[in-house]
């Protein structure tokens, strides 16, 4: 086993762990906590869809500029 392997494999056993402690704070919680969480993560993913839309949007009207002036 070279270097390479041995560190993705303790890469993957600290990701296994850190997951494993993530599910058993997470079954702890009290519903209040947990409510709060998933408004946190719902927040987040809809802060991401506004960002990849403004990128979207941004690449497009650079896409269209750069179209018309190689025209």
């Amino acid at each position: 086993m070279n270097k390479n392997q041995k560190t993705g494999l303790i890469a993957l056993i600290g990701a296994g762990i850190a997951g494993g402690l993530a599910y058993w704070k997470y079954k702890t919680m009290s519903p209040e906590e947990k409510a709060k969480l998933k408004g946190r993560v719902n927040e987040a993913g809809e802060r991401i869809k506004e960002t990849a839309g403004d990128i979207n949007k941004s690449i497009s009207e650079k896409y269209a500029e750069l179209k018309k002036t190689a025209s």
